[in-house]
């Protein structure tokens, strides 16, 4: 006895995909004990996608026909390449959503002035996905040399994950790379099609168990000024104000400053900071003027 019910290709792909993958390859950690099920369970993939489990169950069932956007949420869950995510989006009977081609982001000149004159505090310019931009001797003094990093890899979360260097120059790293986590969430959620930030997205969730669990959790890092306190080898222990500013003719590109009240111990090591960078930290930043 055959069935009349028409085919579900979109769910039969979905099943066959989550059945390739393992909590290990999408940052999630592994359960204790035996599974179940090959692959991602249904909660573990609407977790990464960021909908309900009860939706996702629907969906693969057929039941419903899913968004362009929780298609694409689905295609980043998934770790799908191009030619995964554009059957995904036909065998769901939607217009591929093809990735519009962003020019690449060059630091703006304000920004660049503002950045040059800071010559007692450290300063980086941040893009649309968290790109350095552009930095300053200091910032490169207290954080990593971003010059001898290539500029594809020359991303603030990446380098937060991947360089040894940063995570050991914050005292309490696991929070500020929890907000950066969040920060980034924020700039996906702006640009959900944009295919270098899925990728980085991918890309860290496989490295770090911590940015996955974090990239699939819900904590929001608050946008206000804090504090950060940095172990440097040369400098010592900073207790530093953070605070960034957003240019007005470009509102994805913001200048991060790292400051210290004058008469502190944190500011005069700023202080012995700069001194070492003049002779230590060599190459310019990028967009630099004159």
């Amino acid at each position: 006895m055959t069935s009349d019910a028409p085919p579900n290709k979109l769910g039969d792909f979905l099943k066959a995909r989550r059945a390739e993958l393992s909590p290990r390859t999408v940052g999630l950690p592994d359960s204790v004990g035996p599974r179940r099920v090959i692959g991602l369970r249904r909660e573990e993939v609407a977790l990464l996608a960021d909908i309900s489990t009860d939706y996702y169950t629907r969906l693969e069932q057929g039941r419903i026909q899913p968004s362009g956007q929780v298609l694409a949420a689905l295609a980043q869950a998934l770790h799908l390449d191009d030619c995964r995510r554009d059957l995904l989006f036909e065998l769901a009977g939607r217009q591929v959503a093809r990735p519009r081609r962003q020019a690449a982001q060059k630091v703006r000149p304000t920004l660049r002035c503002l950045l040059d004159d800071l010559t007692a505090a450290p300063g980086v310019v941040l893009g649309r996905r968290m790109d350095i931009l552009a930095w300053n001797p200091l910032a490169a003094a207290l954080l990593t040399d971003f010059a001898k990093v290539p500029e594809k890899k020359r991303n603030y979360v990446r380098l937060l994950f991947t360089d040894p260097s940063m995570r050991k120059r914050y005292a309490d790293w696991r929070t500020v790379a929890r907000d950066c986590v969040s920060h980034l969430r924020m700039r996906a959620a702006k640009y959900p099609d944009d295919p270098r930030l899925t990728g980085l997205v991918g890309e860290l969730s496989v490295k770090d168990i911590d940015f996955g669990l974090w990239w699939g959790g819900h904590h929001t890092a608050s946008r206000s000024t804090s504090t950060k306190r940095f172990l440097h080898p040369v400098a010592g222990e900073l207790v530093l104000d953070w605070d960034a500013l957003t240019c007005g003719t470009d509102p994805d590109q913001e200048l991060v400053v790292w400051t210290a009240q004058p008469g502190t111990p944190s500011y005069d090591g700023l202080r012995v900071l700069a001194s070492w960078a003049a002779s230590h930290v060599g190459g310019p930043a990028p967009g630099r003027v004159g």
